[in-house]
């Protein structure tokens, strides 16, 4: 009786939470069945890419500046179903979701004819993703071959404005690499696999015990940062001089770092610091790798919202390609007799509008070497 009575009680709460989906529905409504996803997601700069006051703060510039159509154009990847739904305003709370689970698990094929990619998002009872042997007594599944490569990444990845200057290149900067040649996609970095349930227990059980890792870490990860970037340093005396050299090798990306907005900067920070007393010395200098892009005029843009709207063209670029290796070397005028502490440190800066050293920037490397 109670074999009998246990798949019969799972079926009638599987078809009552059928009943309750009304697509595109809130992500809380997916993470009722699919919890440890759910909670993944939740801690993910995708779920958070509405309620960011980093983006708040830009969209509210982007609008005052350049007008109403500068927020629909923000919204197409902040709030993607909103501008799928007409909801502009932000309405509905899906709308709030920033890039949420109904949304890409909606889309049914990605196209690259036009300026920038577009997606056919179709919300139904029927859910896309990569698996060709989900069964769910929820809700429809389909095989998505977009899901299982990087044209899912592409539709937020890749933008061009109206200026016709590529604003967002990291899509085609991973197709010129080697990682896309190989055809290595984005989630086999961004979304690999990590122990846990597809379906919560309670709800259904299963043998399954891996699952995407929908956190989907990128710059805002130190431990993604540390696998992206491998550092080397050496310091040596020659004289009253320290010669230092720091190699920066971009190991594990498959794009260019930083990449995304261009104002993003990867920052490598040397100090050289001797505390002998009475003859205390200390020198710094930095250097900065990072698109510089101006407008029409060829005025630097140093806003994040005008490098969207007016960029329309790069006037340097110093970042680091995949596979590449940068040699920095730095002479610092030291008195032989004292013991030099020389420190490398490596930053990932986010944005000029943030109002917290937090969130403007996070330090995820530093490297040490004494100098008699």
């Amino acid at each position: 009786m109670h074999r009998v009575a246990y798949p019969l009680l799972m079926f009638v709460s599987a078809t009552a939470m059928a009943v309750d989906l009304k697509p595109p529905s809130s992500a809380e409504v997916c993470g009722d069945c699919h919890r440890a996803i759910y909670e993944g997601w939740k801690k993910s700069a995708h779920a958070n890419a509405m309620e960011s006051r980093l983006f708040q703060d830009a969209l509210k510039l982007a609008e005052q500046d350049l007008g109403a159509p500068a927020r629909k154009v923000c919204l197409g990847c902040h709030s993607p179903v909103g501008v799928q739904m007409g909801d502009l305003d932000l309405i509905r709370k899906v709308s709030w979701e920033g890039i949420t689970c109904d949304y890409c698990h909606s889309i049914l094929e990605v196209t690259t004819t036009g300026v920038n990619p577009k997606a056919k998002v179709e919300f139904s009872l029927v859910k896309s993703g990569p698996s060709k042997d989900s069964i769910s007594p929820a809700h429809g599944t389909r095989f998505s071959a977009v899901h299982t490569s990087s044209l899912a990444c592409i539709i937020c990845h890749e933008y061009a404005n109206s200026q016709g200057f590529a604003v967002l290149t990291t899509y085609s900067e991973w197709k010129a690499a080697a990682y896309g040649k190989g055809e290595q996609g984005c989630q086999s970095c961004h979304m690999y696999s990590v122990k846990g349930d597809v379906v919560d227990p309670r709800v259904e059980r299963s043998t399954a015990a891996t699952i995407n890792l929908h956190e989907i870490p990128g710059s805002h990860s130190i431990q993604q940062l540390n696998k992206a970037i491998k550092a080397v340093l050496s310091a040596n005396r020659d004289g009253d001089q320290v010669q230092v050299v720091v190699k920066l090798t971009n190991q594990g990306a498959g794009h260019y770092v930083p990449t995304g907005s261009p104002l993003r900067r990867l920052i490598l920070d040397v100090r050289a610091d001797s505390y002998a007393a009475g003859a205390a010395q200390h020198f710094n200098e930095q250097r900065v790798y990072r698109r510089t892009v101006a407008d029409r005029n060829g005025a630097l843009l140093n806003s994040e919202p005008l490098v969207f709207i007016k960029g329309a063209r790069v006037v340097t670029d110093t970042r680091l390609a995949p596979n590449a290796t940068k040699t920095e070397r730095f002479s610092f005028p030291m008195k032989r007799g004292f013991q030099v502490r020389v420190v490398a440190s490596l930053y990932y800066y986010y944005s000029p509008l943030a109002t917290t050293e937090e969130e403007q920037k996070v330090k995820f490397l530093e490297l040490t070497s004494l100098v008699q």
